[in-house]
């Protein structure tokens, strides 16, 4: 069996990131995802870093599917979608709400055509609200979600991931609520639809601090890389260069940590056995552990650490995560040959299941590579591809 996802067939209509990395994830593990573009591509092609005018990011997101081009804004492109949909067990759009039920495929549509199809909508506000028709991207999830509020230097400004962190939420979030419709699904033979806001996943992984808020009517400050859960919490520069993390959220860890720096007399001190009041003392921690680790080298300060048993780690870069060899025992970096650049290493499938393994089938391919191969087994011969090709519904 080529994955426990076998036999799933899903269509992936969404551009960008959180819809279509969802897709990606089934597709890992064995669903047979045809991702379906504009005849323009989907952006994420041409976002970021690229090589010979090759999108890296689509390299990652597009791997283990079909690209074929329709344009569902077009008659025919809705007639042959509507075939799609007939044998499909999910569909992942991302459109601003009203989009489908505009083009004839809204929901009601699609369930007329197959009752076991699963719609996936991700959009930035959902599909009801006030906001719900706003252009809505992660940026706006991480800034409204309260996360940018409390990221950041306590006299600095709200401070934004640099990378696509809520719409990766959002993209593990829906492929979660496509697996558990797909389950409901086996019950009771139906399909439903999945209405996912990209503000919301996101809000989700802040812990405590709404219900801090209804409780106490606290906000939860900017405090740089420190924690108001526990200290010693903070990056520390060692002597020649490096920055290493330290985390304490165990007491036993904290107390090996004071005793591996010198600094056993802290422990008595009656606030020491609280994580939170730890933390109103970080200045005078982090100066103990601080002080030590910056007069030593990297390697010597995470060797003493692991002998001590105290939770420490290198601040990695990509070029640092590709030579680690805990990564490479796990195989979380996985070597792919690509038709377009040769061999490709990225992130491998995202766990590992001891009797049903997931993996990359193919890097991800060029526009429309299968458009000819999956259209054709849907009654489109060539006569019509041609004839599609020049009304501008495919590419």
């Amino acid at each position: 069996m080529d994955g426990p996802l076998s036999g799933i067939r899903v269509l992936d209509v969404a551009t960008l990131f959180a819809g279509p990395l969802a897709a990606t994830l089934l597709a890992d593990y064995g669903a047979e995802v045809v991702k379906i573009e504009h005849p323009r591509g989907d952006p994420v092609r041409s976002h970021g870093a690229q090589r010979d005018g090759v999108g890296l990011w689509w390299k990652m997101l597009g791997r283990g599917k079909k690209s074929i081009t329709l344009y569902l804004g077009a008659p025919d492109g809705q007639e042959i979608f509507r075939r799609m949909v007939a044998e499909a067990d999910v569909v992942i759009e991302n459109f601003r709400p009203g989009t489908l039920e505009r083009w004839g495929l809204g929901y009601p549509a699609l369930r007329a055509i197959n009752p076991g199809v699963v719609l996936a909508r991700v959009t930035g506000f959902g599909q009801v609200g006030p906001y719900a028709r706003r252009p809505g991207f992660g940026t706006l999830a991480e800034a409204m979600s309260g996360f940018a509020a409390v990221t950041g230097d306590p006299d600095g400004p709200p401070t934004l991931p640099p990378f696509g962190l809520a719409d990766g939420i959002a993209g593990l979030a829906t492929a979660f609520a496509i697996m558990t419709a797909l389950r409901a699904r086996a019950d009771s033979g139906h399909g439903q639809q999945i209405d996912l806001a990209i503000i919301e996943p996101i809000l989700t992984l802040l812990g405590p601090q709404l219900i801090a808020y209804d409780q106490l009517g606290t906000l939860q400050p900017r405090m740089g890389n420190r924690s108001s859960n526990n200290a010693p919490r903070n990056i520390y520069r060692t002597g020649d260069g490096g920055w290493v993390a330290v985390s304490t959220s165990a007491q036993s860890v904290a107390e090996r940590v004071l005793r591996l720096v010198g600094r056993a007399d802290l422990i008595e001190r009656p606030w020491f056995g609280s994580g939170a009041e730890r933390a109103e003392h970080a200045d005078e921690l982090d100066a103990a552990v601080g002080s030590w680790i910056a007069e030593r080298g990297t390697a010597e300060v995470l060797r003493a650490f692991e002998q001590a048993e105290a939770a420490i780690a290198p601040v990695y870069t990509a070029a640092d995560v590709l030579a680690d060899p805990q990564y490479r025992a796990l195989g979380t970096i996985a070597e792919l040959p690509d038709d377009e650049l040769g061999p490709i290493r990225m992130q491998n499938v995202l766990f590992r299941l001891s009797e049903t393994p997931g993996r990359i089938r193919w890097t991800g391919p060029p526009l429309g590579a299968h458009t000819a191969e999956v259209l054709g087994g849907y009654g489109v011969d060539a006569d019509r591809l041609t004839a599609l090709r020049a009304a501008g519904v495919i590419r």
